[in-house]
């Protein structure tokens, strides 16, 4: 019976020590025991290589110094043993910090130990998970750029669907609105009543255009151009747009590389973010537009870029805030004082343009936002002066299918001294080119049957080389393709414009 027992007490030393032996040996997890107040008892190689300490500084000390200063001051790991005795296990991720100072991400498991009801000591286990968490991290931000993607690309989809017949209709409204002047009387209140549908008709097509071009769905004409001479030509505009109470100011760098941008999204723009920032200073301050050379080492957006900036000394940006202030008709302007599409309209022009937009901003300081473009080396055209309506001559074929938008289009061609044949698809317009005498070709994008406008463009480009084309368009998918191919003229437009792009066709 003695050697039974003393065998059984030799089992239980040897089942004792290989279990220590394993606690001892395990790397990737703390383990380690806990007295009733939270003094470690015991210490593992993973709690020394995960947290610093070695057996001889660490036993006999509070297990609280693991803990941040916070979660010390606030209770935490009282808290955490009060759990565990009181609901038979604690667990938690949190940050930790080792001997060193430094911080990691922590999966804990405190269980209580117990004899009878006693509690006798806790059983706890730490392990590093930080580089799981960072991994978590990166793939909820890659979900979060998905979302966001979808979101645009969705809003793309509403916009770009309704957008083309919406400019066709504030086409027939601005081109009527021009007929109609022509022949009224100087009656004050009907000048007045013309003035404010043109006011909302110019309106509409603002803010249509600042939709889809956030949706990065916007036809664009993009050209190179001097920033630095963009910008004085609109100089006077942007000061006149921020008032006495702000201080506008220039730094621009004349050395700065060509660009090559749409330039009325540009001037769009940039007079957003300038009236942006004086929105941000009701009492006044200081707005600071520079363009100076950069380069960017990122992996998206790598290489030489002109960086356009405005720079204001406002109210600032609150955090919570910052990752919506580019969302469609989000704003924090009291009601009727913003639409929400202004920076939208920035976010979306800066990445059609192939570039990126910073932002930087402290509250009660300012804000700062940078619009990077890709340098391109190239040959800026000469500067022109846009000159007003000037009459032609010649027969244009016009294109359209559209009968209200057609009426409109032919009208101001008319008026502007030109000849012209309407039909109202591509094949049709084959079949009268045949018959000679076409000196123009103006065709909408959109266009039912198996040939759109474009698809015309490049046949009459291939077949009939001499033969100028000019395309319209409110919204097409199909005119990002264009890629400068053919001019487009965008919907709505006004007499001056379409004189000002047939004048720009080659011969």
């Amino acid at each position: 019976m003695f050697g039974k027992d003393k065998q059984q007490q030799r089992d239980l030393f040897e089942s004792e020590r290989s279990f220590r032996l394993l606690v001892e040996g395990v790397v990737d997890y703390a383990l380690y025991m806990l007295d009733p107040s939270g003094i470690v008892t015991s210490w593992n190689i993973g709690g020394q290589r995960i947290k610093g300490y070695s057996p001889e500084e660490i036993i006999g000390r509070h297990f609280s110094c693991f803990y941040t200063e916070a979660d010390r001051a606030n209770g935490k790991p009282a808290r955490a043993l009060r759990t565990a005795e009181e609901q038979g296990r604690y667990e938690e991720e949190g940050w930790r910090v080792r001997k060193n100072g430094t911080f990691f991400w922590a999966s804990v498991v405190i269980d209580p130990i117990r004899e009878g009801d006693r509690i006798v000591g806790f059983a706890k286990i730490t392990r590093d998970i930080t580089e799981r968490r960072e991994a978590q991290l990166k793939f909820e931000h890659m979900q979060a750029q998905l979302a966001e993607s979808q979101k645009l690309d969705a809003l793309g989809q509403l916009t770009g669907g309704v957008a083309h017949d919406f400019n066709n209709l504030l086409m027939i409204i601005s081109g009527s609105l021009h007929t109609l002047r022509k022949g009224l009387d100087n009656d004050p209140r009907r000048l007045r009543a013309l003035a404010a549908i043109e006011v909302a008709a110019k309106r509409g097509a603002a803010l249509t255009s600042q939709l889809l071009t956030f949706a990065r769905r916007q036809s664009v004409n993009p050209e190179p151009i001097s920033v630095a001479e963009r910008i004085d030509a609109i100089r006077e505009v942007l000061g006149t747009g921020v008032g006495g109470a702000v201080t506008l100011q220039f730094d621009i760098d004349r050395g700065a590389w060509p660009i090559i941008v749409d330039v009325t999204e540009f001037e769009t723009a940039l007079v957003n973010l300038v009236i942006n920032a004086r929105d941000a200073m009701p009492s006044g301050g200081v707005i600071t537009v520079s363009v100076r050379n950069d380069t960017l080492n990122e992996a998206v957006h790598a290489g030489d870029c002109v960086a356009i900036s405005v720079e204001d000394t406002g109210v600032g940006i609150a955090p919570d805030l910052m990752s919506r202030i580019f969302d469609p008709f989000f704003t924090t302007k009291p009601v009727g004082k913003g639409t929400g599409l202004g920076l939208s309209q920035v976010h979306g022009f800066a990445h059609q343009a192939g570039g990126t937009i910073r932002v930087a901003s402290e509250i009660g300081k300012g804000t700062k936002i940078t619009i990077l473009l890709p340098r391109k080396d190239v040959t800026l055209p000469a500067e022109e002066t846009r000159a007003a309506a000037t009459g032609g001559s010649g027969t244009v074929l016009l294109v359209d299918d559209n009968p209200d938008v057609a009426t409109v289009s032919a009208s101001l061609l008319e008026q502007l001294g030109y000849t012209v044949r309407r039909v109202a698809d591509a094949e049709a317009a084959l079949t009268e080119i045949e018959r000679d005498g076409i000196d123009l070709v103006f065709s909408d994008i959109v266009m039912p049957g198996k040939m759109d406008g474009l698809a015309l463009a490049r046949h009459l480009k291939a077949h009939r080389p001499g033969l100028p084309i000019l395309l319209a368009t409110g919204y097409s998918d199909a005119a990002a393709n264009v890629r400068g191919d053919f001019p487009i003229l965008r919907k709505p437009y006004e007499i001056h414009q379409l004189s000002q792009a047939i004048a720009k066709l080659p011969k």
